[in-house]
């Protein structure tokens, strides 16, 4: 069944945030991407390009949380960082190395969708906190499980980031395994 107007234009600006950045993904060529009319934006997002990208924002980051969320429903840290760093080498992989995290995308186009911003600034912390509800679940001293799941997002961030930069996965690769040592020390505080 071929995607609604509202779910092309969602799916499309999601690709190109990740891709180009809010600032470089303007209305022509979501256009193009989603095979719509520039009408159809304006019908369904009225508060144009910045409630789009807020839109799509969310929609990614549900999406992305979904996956952080399934990946420690039935797994400890341990196993879910190294699985969550194979995720993310597909993605990039996939990509050719193109298209890094929108979430992260939305976070610094905030001058121009400061909505989205926020939005990403939420998501952010529905991360930590699903890392550190784990965490604590796994036996990390709350007073810590904190700070490591703020590390350990951050980490994986940067590494994305990297992993773009250098078209390859090694900083990825090494930041999943000092995180989990950094893990296996935390446990042993």
């Amino acid at each position: 069944m071929a995607l609604m107007a509202r779910e092309r234009l969602i799916d499309s600006t999601i690709e190109l945030i990740a891709t180009n950045g809010v600032a470089a993904t303007g209305i022509s060529e979501l256009i193009e991407h989603s095979d719509v009319s520039r009408r159809t934006i304006y019908v369904n997002f009225p508060g144009g390009k910045a409630e789009l990208v807020a839109d799509a924002t969310k929609a990614a980051g549900k999406s992305m949380t979904a996956v952080l969320r399934a990946l420690v429903a039935d797994s400890s840290v341990e196993v879910a960082l190294p699985a969550f760093g194979a995720w993310w080498t597909k993605t990039l992989k996939a990509s050719a190395f193109d298209r890094g995290c929108p979430i992260m995308a939305a976070a610094w186009g905030r001058a121009e969708a400061p909505d989205a911003a926020e939005v990403a600034r939420a998501t952010i912390a529905s991360w930590v906190e699903v890392l550190q509800t784990r965490l604590e679940a796994d036996g990390i001293d709350p007073s810590e499980s904190r700070s490591l799941a703020v590390t350990m997002v951050a980490g994986i961030e940067g590494a994305v980031l990297m992993c773009i930069a250098e078209k390859s996965v090694d900083p990825l690769n090494q930041t999943v395994r000092q995180l989990s040592r950094l893990l296996a020390l935390a446990r042993l505080a």
